[in-house]
């Protein structure tokens, strides 16, 4: 069998299926898996990419049945069985006799891609090292900067979309601004950056309800976040970004650093799989699927994680982790004869997120919690979703090293993160679609 997609959806499918009777081929365009919940926190110097993204065969080393191959999926011939894959050097076809595809999600820009050369998403390691190598390169040009009047161009950083993404890259932007950088420069005080926080929609983590939301958005402003929310941004440039507010009028906010983390969109491959079997797709480009999470008409390809669409569930981890887990479930009992088909049901386990150094909001059930109880909540609980001992070990120090303390450990940033995205794409080489 082949998976797609070494994310938490692709690598949890391929280690359920360890004890089975298959080989398992993943195919991944990256050689890691990445934990995404914490690239802001590589975009702001607390992690080392390292930390976060763990080899994948490293991860798979002791799973005799699987194997990974390193490529982007560029097509899948479901009348064929076949999955052709483009390495660096070429294509490879791999065939199956079953398929789970967990290709994930993009930033979307609502039809407007030319914003992402001004505000990156923050879905891959190259987006989060990018936007580390913008943020601390902005207070430099700062330090440098002759004309007074230019100066808070550079330390005023905008953050598109409230949810738990842009919140979590606010909060930690204004800790890196008011804490970290204090005394480090000459010309400028970084404690009078502008950090800026738009969203179109009327509050901030509208899912986690009222309650938190408001708590989540006091806080906010007491570490200094600009909330500006019913903006709808309309134009991106290299030196600002403008908006209409609620009123219609056109505003413009001057900012050479801007982060876009309003929203998403399914992988190309859930278009070309919808257009190869007759499936629906969803306002994101997600797949619908059959309750079993298999393509409609195609019941040995499973469609699981931000790719699948069933029940309105959202894009994040957990559905990814279980949806992937049923697919293996249902492939090990039509192997070994037993009854298939079962319904996947989606067991809620919380929604979290940070919004400063120990201050967080977690939704577990009818527990609703804000402030340090919730921070220790979060911190726990993504210790124990890091894969390996070592990176848990080394999150433990850094995170104490930044939140206990005022350091960054990981403050190295090169022109090279910076202009990497336009020399990808003028060789063709930068895909939209990365790994779920």
């Amino acid at each position: 069998m082949v998976v797609i997609g070494s994310g938490f959806g692709g690598l949890f499918a391929t280690r359920a299926l360890r004890r089975a009777p298959v080989e398992v081929t993943l195919v991944a365009k990256t050689t890691h898996h990445l934990f995404q919940p914490l690239l802001y926190q590589v975009a702001t110097g607390i992690l080392a990419a390292g930390e976060i993204a763990p080899a994948t065969r490293h991860i798979l080393r002791h799973q005799r049945n699987a194997r990974v191959l390193l490529g982007e999926v560029t097509n899948i011939d479901l009348e064929a069985r076949t999955v052709t894959s483009a390495p660096a050097n070429g294509t490879t076809v791999t065939p199956y006799d079953s398929l789970i595809v967990a290709a994930g999600a993009v930033p979307s820009y609502f039809g407007n891609d030319r914003f992402a050369d001004h505000a990156p998403g923050m879905k891959t390691i190259d987006d989060a090292l990018e936007m580390r190598g913008r943020i601390f390169e902005a207070f430099e040009q700062a330090e440098l900067e002759p004309d007074p009047s230019l100066v808070q161009r550079w330390l005023t950083f905008v953050v598109v979309g409230a949810g738990p993404t842009g919140v979590e890259m606010a909060g930690q932007i204004a800790e890196l601004a008011h804490r970290t950088l204090k005394g480090n420069f000459r010309n400028i005080d970084p404690s009078r950056s502008r950090i800026v926080l738009l969203d179109a929609a009327p509050s901030v983590l509208g899912s986690f309800g009222e309650r938190l939301s408001g708590k989540a958005t006091r806080e906010l402003a007491d570490i200094g976040v600009d909330v500006q929310l019913g903006m709808n941004v309309v134009d991106i440039d290299a030196t600002g970004i403008d908006v209409l507010d609620g009123t219609g009028q056109r505003r413009r906010i001057e900012s050479v650093c801007k982060m876009w983390a309003a929203g998403v969109s399914a992988s190309p491959l859930g278009a070309q799989l919808a257009a190869a079997s007759g499936a629906k797709l969803d306002r994101v480009g997600r797949v619908e699927v059959d309750p079993d999470c298999t393509l409609p008409g195609h019941p040995d390809v499973f469609v699981v994680g931000d790719l699948m669409a069933l029940d309105d569930l959202p894009g994040v981890a957990q559905v990814a982790i279980q949806s992937a887990e049923h697919a293996a479930d249902q492939i090990d009992r039509r192997l070994r004869g037993e009854e298939i088909g079962h319904r996947f049901h989606y067991k809620d386990k919380g929604s979290m997120a940070t919004v400063s150094r120990f201050h967080a909001v977690a939704s577990v059930g009818r527990l609703r919690l804000a402030g340090f109880p919730a921070w220790v909540m979060w911190l726990v609980v993504h210790l124990l979703y890091l894969v390996g001992f070592k990176n848990r070990l080394t999150t433990v120090l850094h995170w104490t090293h930044s939140f206990v303390g005022r350091g960054r450990a990981e403050r190295v940033t090169t022109s090279q993160q910076v202009l990497a995205r336009s020399a990808l794409e003028s060789t063709g080489r930068l895909s939209a679609a990365p790994p779920e």
